[in-house]
């Protein structure tokens, strides 16, 4: 059986770093980046990606040929620091939207959007969970949280979150309108390495194989499925997000708890 094709937008990004070497192990797996190979301002491609085009993909004409002939789309086109300004996230929601139209115009079915639990982050600002993100546990039992659910209203934190929410409200409008298959991904804590650098990160982190299984999951989630924003955080004892749904629609089941950790000092922080 041919190994499904799949492109990732933003590929010379940390995330495209770290997770197109293991996707690669399984796939035929291509980028595209707006930042050059070669030359001074060049990035690197990840280890066992095959082909990458140079393109900006908020400019429909130059990058639409690159999207044709793929099963699916991996989104990362975005500047993924949280403490951003507006005009930043602007962009952000400039680029998912060309995606989506590069990849609707193309013919791609699957379009996998990199979302963030910050399309959410007001309801870590509110009791209990924010005692959980302080590490307050006292009176406070894992078993009978009532953990966050993807199906609540959003409520971003920030201009960052307002830009992803935003961009999963295109990627439904994308999936209602023309009949693809478009999954967001609201990602937990997942550049810091499996070691939480806070105390917020014990509830926040998604590890690297546990990442890595997410994204498998979206990719071979059925086509049945037209739309849907999941929850992607390990299995951690004191995770706030609800992840009963990722683990229904799409399959995710992940392996890790930051707990493993808990009394060691903390390495250099990471962003959350």
């Amino acid at each position: 059986m041919a190994k499904k094709k799949v492109l990732v937008t933003g590929v010379a990004g940390a995330l495209a770093a770290l997770l197109v070497p293991e996707l690669a192990k399984k796939y035929e797996v291509d980028g595209i980046d707006k930042r050059p190979i070669s030359g001074m301002n060049a990035a690197p491609s990840p280890e066992g990606l095959g082909k990458r085009t140079v393109g900006d993909v908020r400019d429909l004409l130059a990058v639409e040929e690159a999207f044709r002939g793929y099963d699916a789309v991996i989104d990362f086109a975005n500047d993924p620091l949280f403490r951003q300004s507006w005009a930043t996230s602007q962009e952000n929601i400039a680029s998912t939207f060309g995606g989506l139209l590069a990849a609707q115009r193309a013919g791609v079915k699957r379009y996998i959007f990199t979302s963030s639990n910050h399309v959410m982050g007001k309801y870590e600002q509110e009791p209990p969970y924010t005692a959980i993100a302080r590490g307050e546990y006292a009176c406070l039992d894992p078993a009978t949280l009532p953990r966050i659910s993807a199906a609540w209203p959003h409520r971003p934190d920030s201009p960052f979150g307002i830009a992803k929410a935003a961009s999963e409200v295109a990627a439904r409008y994308f999936a209602e309108t023309y009949g693809m298959s478009n999954i967001c991904l609201r990602l937990g804590t997942s550049l810091s390495g499996d070691q939480p650098t806070s105390i917020r990160q014990f509830h926040s982190i998604l590890s690297k194989r546990d990442l890595v299984h997410l994204y498998e999951c979206a990719i071979e989630a059925p086509l049945t499925l037209t739309f849907g924003a999941f929850f992607g955080v390990s299995n951690n004892t004191w995770r706030i997000w609800d992840i009963s749904d990722t683990q229904e629609l799409i399959g995710f089941k992940p392996q890790d708890d930051t707990e493993r950790y808990r009394g060691l000092p903390f390495p250099a922080a990471a962003a959350e």
